[in-house]
């Protein structure tokens, strides 16, 4: 994260098991080859934790962390990259 001047994201490397376990929005990575799911949770900042499969299916990782603007949710949302967690879990 340092690497990428991801540093508002330092802040929230202890959140990152509520992150997984309460996201706001979750989705899927479309231009991953492997499994590569998004979740998203609002704090002061909108912190995104990217999770892949390993590639022989053993485990799970957390493959990238950063902020995401509200514009990128927006747009994420409007073509259906990602999902609002509490309408999607909503019964009508």
């Amino acid at each position: 994260m340092l690497k990428r001047k991801h540093y508002k994201c330092l802040k929230y490397i202890d959140y990152i098991p509520d992150i997984i376990s309460d996201p706001d929005y979750i989705g899927i990575n479309p231009n991953e080859n492997d499994i590569s799911i998004e979740m998203i949770k609002r704090y002061s900042d909108n912190v995104l934790v990217g999770i892949k499969l390993d590639s022989d299916g053993e485990y799970l990782y957390v493959s990238t962390m950063h902020d995401i603007q509200e514009s990128k949710i927006s747009r994420r949302l409007f073509s259906g990259r990602i999902k609002d967690r509490w309408k999607s879990s909503r019964i009508n």
